[in-house]
This record gives structure tokens, C-alpha cells and sequence, in this order.
């Protein structure tokens, strides 16, 4: 098997996008996992019976060569393998679909190539073979440094094996990060406080940091209503919030995004054309993108069951169900959504040009005067750290509160 060539990233510039940024990215979705886990509601399945890697390559194969027929050239600056559980992947799929890409597109010299994996699917063989195939970040979801948490949140691996895991993911890798949950029932910021001090023993130049958060759906759901699953109040998961900042930072690893810190220059390329606002396609079961299309902004999302995913790619090339221009209106909300969780901010000429609209100066001074928002130049909206408590509030009342953008802007 030919492995796809893709140099180490050296020197990455994290600096704030360009106004003329074309940034391009492909999503991989893999959506097998060992076990599902509680409080998850990603695309996620479990089969017990085993997966035919070879035939789910095609498809994939599939859908990209149908998707690189609708959308035409591309530079690709990044590829991420999400899911679901990537790792539990053949290296050889990985490769496959590597090459895949790198086929269709031009990959970019120092591409970042991630891939997801979970402790107890880690191995130093498999890990060798995905960086042969062109991986060079490894992102682990680890979620906790405690035995008894990983429990309960139904991980199936213990703190030895995540451990382990971070070692083998430095010997190979010259990037990786890992994921914590915290604000998990019965934390305290003592005990988050001490566990974020063994995590930054551990880590490298990246750390992923999420909250808690109970999703719609979920078994955590069901317990949560009824009274059986108890997670911080809102206090406490702000000071918990505000610790995690404070730490990162002393630490010199700051946020970049509000879950998501880094060394200067180590940053996820791949997540910041998400909250950039560039172009990304999704492929694999229950993806999504946003593509450009005839110079218009499509939003596309593909079937979310595997072996109908599987079906209706083998039968007509992709397995998209969902694509629809998005409205002007809709893509400065979007904007506005995701340009604000980033410390560097959203451009607002930017945001002008592609939506034809510019957040109300009115509501801007309100929020300013609330010590929420700040405006930095060159013509850059950001949240204050007090407004990073209210990031939803504040998008909001922006949103509701658009006006044409001046003339020549858009």
C-alpha cells in the first residue's frame, strides 16, 4: 500500500486569518465505537458482529471522488478522523483513504493529518502504522485522571492505560493532545485543581478542556431529570471555568478557543478553519460540511446510520441527505457562533463580505460597556474573559441585532 507523503508541520502560523483566507479541510467520520458511552451523542455504533474495513473504504473512496466532482480543486491544510472511535481503524484504511484524498486534491506541504484514538484501543504497533499511512497529530480521549470517574462515565479504560497511551502517542508523535471533562458530579475545584496539575505533567503543547454538559437524548439525560445524576452548579462550574483559564495560562498553554489551549504555533489547524469559518467537506456517516458550491455556501450532512450510509454511497456515490444554501442571515449567524469562541476574535470585514451584514455599533456599546465585548483592530470583535461566562447570551443579542454592512463592504 502507498502511504500518503505528508512532511511534518514546522513553524505553523496560528496567527489570526486573513481576509482573503481560503482555508480547506476534509472531515473523516468513522462511527464505530467499542461501547457507547453515557453522556455522548455523537454519531456513534456499536457491532459487535465486526466491520468490513475494505468495503467502507470504497464508499469512502466513493464519496470523495463525488464530492471532488462537485466541488473541483482544492489545497487541503488539513484532514481530521473523528468519530466514533478512529482508532479502532486498520492503518491500511487510514492509508486508503489518505491516498484518497491526496488523489482528488492538492494536499499542502506540512498538511496536519489527525486522528482520534481512545486509551483502550492504543497500541505502539497501530500508532507506528498510522503514522507510516501520514498521520502526524494524535488527539486521545482520555476525559478523566480518575479511576472512578472513567467509570462512571463508562469509559473502558483505566488511568494506567490512558497514561500509557500518552507515552506511546510522544514516542511517535511529534504532536498530540488529549481530552479532560470536567465539572463531572461531585468535583470540587480542589480536586480539578489537582488533576489539571498531574494533566499538564502529561501533556504536550495541546489540551482539549470541556465542560460537562448534559445532551438531549442521552442515559445521562434520563438520569439527570430524574434526580439521580447530579452535576456542579452553575457557580461552581464558572470557578471551575475560570481556574482551568488561569491555570492554562500559567502554564503557557493558553486558550485559543474556550475549550481548547495550546503553545503558541501548536494550535488545531484543523478546528480553527471550523471556527474560522472556511470550507470543509464531510464524509463518512453522520458528517457534515460546508462547501462552496457555484460560489455559494452549502450545508451538507450525510446519512447517519453506517450500513445505510454504506448503502446509498454504493448506490449513487454519496451518502448526503441534508444540502441547502445557506442564507446570508444564516451564515453571520454561524459567523458570529463560532468566530466568537476564538481568543484572536472574528473579522468583522469579513463577516461583512460573506453575510452582507455587521453587528449593530449600538449593541456592540452596550456590550462593551458591560465589560462583555471588545473591539481590537484591524475591525476585530472579541469576547472579554467576564463575556466568555455568557458567550450564548452574547452571539444572541448580535445576531438579533445585524444591520446592512456599509457600502463597499460587502
Amino acid at each position: 500500500m502507498r502511504s500518503a507523503t505528508v512532511p511534518s508541520p514546522s513553524g505553523n502560523s496560528c496567527a489570526p486569518a486573513s481576509s482573503n483566507d481560503q482555508s480547506f479541510a476534509v472531515y473523516a467520520h468513522w462511527p464505530f465505537c467499542a461501547s457507547k458511552c453515557p453522556y455522548c451523542d455523537f454519531n456513534s455504533h456499536v457491532r459487535a458482529g465486526g466491520i468490513d474495513q475494505g468495503r467502507y473504504l470504497a464508499a469512502f473512496r466513493r464519496e470523495l471522488s463525488a464530492t471532488r466532482a462537485r466541488i473541483g480543486p482544492r489545497t487541503v491544510e488539513s484532514v481530521f478522523f473523528g468519530g466514533g472511535t478512529p482508532s479502532l481503524m486498520a492503518p491500511e484504511t487510514v492509508g486508503g483513504i489518505l491516498n484518497a484524498i491526496a488523489g482528488l486534491w492538492t494536499l499542502e506541504d506540512g498538511a496536519e493529518i489527525t486522528l482520534e484514538a481512545n486509551p483502550s484501543s492504543v497500541e505502539a504497533g497501530r500508532f507506528s502504522g498510522y503514522r507510516d499511512a501520514g498521520v502526524n497529530r494524535i488527539s486521545l480521549g482520555v476525559q478523566s485522571l480518575r479511576n472512578a470517574d472513567l467509570k462512571a462515565l463508562g469509559r473502558l479504560h483505566t488511568v494506567a492505560e490512558a497514561k500509557a497511551a500518552i507515552d506511546v502517542a510522544r514516542t511517535i508523535f511529534d504532536r498530540f493532545s488529549f481530552d479532560l471533562i470536567y465539572a463531572r458530579p461531585g468535583q470540587t475545584a480542589r480536586d480539578w485543581a489537582c488533576e489539571l496539575d498531574e494533566a499538564l505533567a502529561l501533556a504536550g503543547r495541546h489540551l482539549s478542556l470541556y465542560q460537562l454538559t448534559i445532551e438531549a437524548g442521552t442515559p445521562f439525560d434520563a438520569l439527570h431529570r430524574s434526580g439521580k445524576l447530579k452535576v456542579p452548579e452553575p457557580e461552581l462550574a464558572d470557578e471551575l471555568f475560570a481556574l482551568t483559564q488561569a491555570r492554562m495560562t500559567a502554564a503557557g498553554l493558553p486558550a485559543y478557543e474556550i475549550s481548547n489551549h495550546a503553545a503558541p504555533g501548536e494550535e488545531s489547524r484543523h478546528n480553527l478553519v471550523y471556527w474560522r469559518y472556511g470550507e470543509y467537506v464531510g464524509v463518512g456517516p453522520g458528517a457534515h460540511g460546508r462547501i462552496m458550491v457555484g460560489g455559494a455556501r452549502r450545508a451538507t450532512s450525510t446519512e447517519r446510520t453506517p450500513e445505510r450510509w454504506l448503502a446509498k454511497v454504493e448506490a449513487e456515490g454519496l451518502g448526503v441527505i441534508e444540502d441547502e444554501a445557506l442564507t446570508a442571515a444564516e451564515q453571520a449567524d454561524e459567523m458570529l457562533l463560532m468566530g466568537l469562541r476564538l481568543e484572536e476574535g472574528l473579522d468583522l470585514a469579513r463577516l461583512a463580505r460573506i453575510s452582507g451584514a455587521r453587528p449593530d455599533p449600538r449593541v456592540i456599546a452596550r456590550l462593551q460597556s458591560l465589560d462583555m465585548l471588545g473591539v481590537t483592530a484591524p475591525d476585530r470583535l472579541k469576547v472579554t474573559p467576564r463575556g466568555r461566562f455568557v458567550l450564548n447570551t452574547i452571539v444572541e443579542q448580535l445576531a438579533l441585532g445585524l444591520v446592512p454592512a456599509r457600502p463597499g463592504e460587502s
